[in-house]
């Protein structure tokens, strides 16, 4: 398909044409609403229009409203040699225009058409995505050759050159660092919070950011072979895949057009050859059978309930995509959670501090939050914070000078002619750190707390954890989960000790740790397996591609663009205790569903019959058909409350 090939290239390296996927399902969608004012207004003023000023604004109603889905049948059907319900429903309304009955038949050319272009508006809707990845992934990259730098696209990149990346720079390609050491922010990737060190001879991925260090990297995979890549792939590939419900419909879409056409075409002849009836009788009786077996209330049976449903949920910050999303969360029999910004913050914080003996503490901190201050690090601007909060701003102005980042390790300052350094144990001397307390390092690491220890004179004489701390309703979310026997499994890019303390601290069922995004989607698939209908929860670009290959993924208000455009479901107060209340409004959604189908297809029935053995005229057909579509209507409406 053209379109789709020029979102989707193979080859991304241009920004997609964004006005061609945000403008046609508006228009599509105003269209169906301007053909419904059309029939209101015809019915307001039915009594002072003529015949033909009547049958006019109705054939508007019809063009306008049926225009997309009649276009979008026929294609399909010369395509795919396959009849589809839109045709139906296009020859419903035209018989129920011959008969004299424009306003029905209007009135089932703009359910359907709003139907569809609602759906069509989310699926354009989900692709956004693809935009949000491509923005994160930088056109240019600063090439070496022959000691020369240079500023080349993306695309012209290739295995075994030399890239130079900026502290500050978004690295532009997979490869190993030749020289130079840095901090790497591999959130965009990994999900872990806290930057990497990275130094000569280790791997370095496309999308992450150079904190602190310049360096040159040796280039190991193309363009289209990226991590990065791999992310953008897995989501396409994942939101393409047809769930087994989405084949069913399909399938019976089918069946159902061909049965009601061929009753249709029996009904106009069989009664007049074998029942003695009328041609006039028969084709009458046809067009009835052709009114009454059209399924706006089986559409209508559907399509109501959830949007109630979507409405009632977002009233409680429980934002649904789409009504499919909300009818399959009731069938989740567990839930796999990202860890950083999900179940976590995603905010450090000093958790504990200990300080030598003898030590001003107040002086520790202050100088420590001076010299941290300067600093960009997540790790420094936790501690400034906690500085902060302890004693408040110091009016003493603190004096400091030479300050030096240390790549990956620390930072050092002089203070009143004193060298001062934080940071690592390694940096400041992993005997002298242990030694401040019996087990404070092994303690507070098993915890799954970063440390970090500030020196002076050759003397710790303080250490500070760190931690990614558990967000409020955590651990009740996950309680009332596992009470309604659903499994919750932590998918995390953090090491095996972090993972297991923060598992253990909130009460998860089981925990993977150091998966990379291509990994949480192949421990998603393996849930799936398994529990047969699995959730994702998460926040990053890195928890994209799981949420896609997920059967619902949900995403926090909070997350990144891409996780929010991904995500089925997102959580808009970053809640997850919201999640087991969207559960229950699922169930009572599909229960009403069911009723309404139940109803719909019944009335059906009974009118084909008492068509068939002349029981009702038109009227009463239309009276019965679109009564129970009002009944249905009414009975979807009930989940607003």
């Amino acid at each position: 398909m053209e379109w789709r090939s020029a979102i989707f290239p193979k080859s991304v390296t241009t920004q997609p044409t964004k006005w061609l996927i945000k403008s046609v399902p508006h228009l599509e969608l105003i269209a169906a609403l301007f053909s419904g004012f059309i029939i209101l207004v015809t019915w307001l003023l039915e009594s002072h229009l003529s015949s033909t000023w009547f049958v006019l604004f109705h054939l508007l109603a019809f063009s306008i409203g049926g225009y997309a889905k009649a276009k979008e049948g026929i294609t399909e059907t010369i395509q795919n040699k396959e009849l589809n319900v839109e045709l139906l429903m296009i020859f419903a309304a035209i018989g129920s225009a011959i008969i004299g009955y424009w306003t029905e038949g209007a009135i089932l050319i703009f359910i359907f058409a709003l139907s569809g272009a609602l759906e069509t508006y989310t699926m354009n809707k989900s692709k956004e995505e693809i935009s949000a990845l491509l923005e994160l992934q930088p056109e240019e990259a600063t090439r070496i050759t022959n000691g020369q730098e240079e500023i080349v696209p993306i695309k012209q990149l290739k295995i075994g050159d030399t890239i130079f990346v900026r502290a500050g720079e978004r690295i532009p390609a997979d490869g190993i660092i030749r020289t130079g050491s840095t901090s790497i922010d591999e959130s965009a990737i990994t999900g872990e919070s806290i930057p990497v060190t990275r130094t000569r001879k280790q791997e370095v991925l496309a999308g992450t950011v150079s904190l602190d260090g310049a360096i040159t990297i040796s280039i190991t995979k193309s363009a289209d072979e990226t991590m990065f890549q791999k992310i953008i792939n897995l989501v396409q590939s994942a939101q393409e895949e047809k769930s087994p419900s989405q084949l069913f419909i399909e399938q019976f879409e089918g069946t159902y057009v061909k049965v009601v056409l061929v009753a249709f075409s029996i009904m106009l002849f069989l009664p007049y050859l074998l029942l003695n009836w009328s041609l006039e009788e028969s084709v009458y009786r046809a067009i009835i059978l052709l009114v009454v077996a059209s399924p706006c209330a089986l559409v209508a049976s559907i399509m109501p309930a959830m949007l109630s449903a979507i409405s009632a949920s977002a009233s409680k910050g429980v934002l649904f995509k789409g009504g499919v999303h909300l009818e399959n969360l009731s069938h989740i029999k567990a839930i796999a959670f990202d860890k950083t910004g999900t179940l976590t913050k995603g905010d450090l914080m000093v958790t504990d501090a200990y300080y030598a003996q003898g030590t001003d503490t107040d002086a520790v901190l202050a100088i420590a939050g001076a010299i941290e201050s300067q600093s960009t690090h997540p790790l420094a601007n936790a501690i400034t914070s906690y500085s902060k909060e302890q004693i408040g701003q110091t009016k003493t102005v603190i004096d400091v000078v030479d300050l030096r980042n240390i790549s990956g390790k620390g930072i050092e300052a002089l203070v009143e002619g004193q060298l001062w350094q934080i940071g690592k144990p390694e940096y400041v001397g992993k005997e002298l750190a242990e030694a401040l307390h019996d087990g404070v390092l092994n303690q507070l690491a098993s915890e799954g707390k970063t440390v970090v220890f500030v020196k002076t004179e050759d003397r710790i004489i303080a250490a500070f954890g760190l931690k990614d701390t558990i967000r409020r309703d955590t651990k009740m979310a996950i309680q009332s989960l596992q009470q309604s026997g659903i499994k919750t499994i932590m998918l995390t890019g953090d090491n095996e000790r972090t993972a297991k303390a923060i598992s253990e601290e909130v009460g998860m069922d089981a925990y993977i740790a150091n998966c990379l995004p291509e990994e949480k989607v192949n421990h998603v698939k393996e849930l799936q397996q398994n529990y047969l209908h699995v959730a994702m929860v998460g926040d990053g670009i890195n928890d994209a591609p799981s949420l896609a290959a997920a059967n619902v993924g949900i995403a926090m208000g909070e997350g990144t663009d891409v996780a929010l455009e991904t995500a089925d479901v997102i959580l808009m107060k970053n809640d997850l205790s919201k999640i087991i209340n969207a559960i229950t409004l699922s169930k009572r959604m599909n229960r009403i569903i069911k009723q309404n189908v139940f109803f719909s297809i019944g009335v059906i029935v009974i009118l084909i019959l008492s068509n068939y053995f002349q029981a009702i005229d038109l009227p009463f057909g239309v009276i019965g058909h679109e009564g129970s579509t009002i009944l249905v209507i009414l009975n979807g409406l009930r989940l607003l409350k």
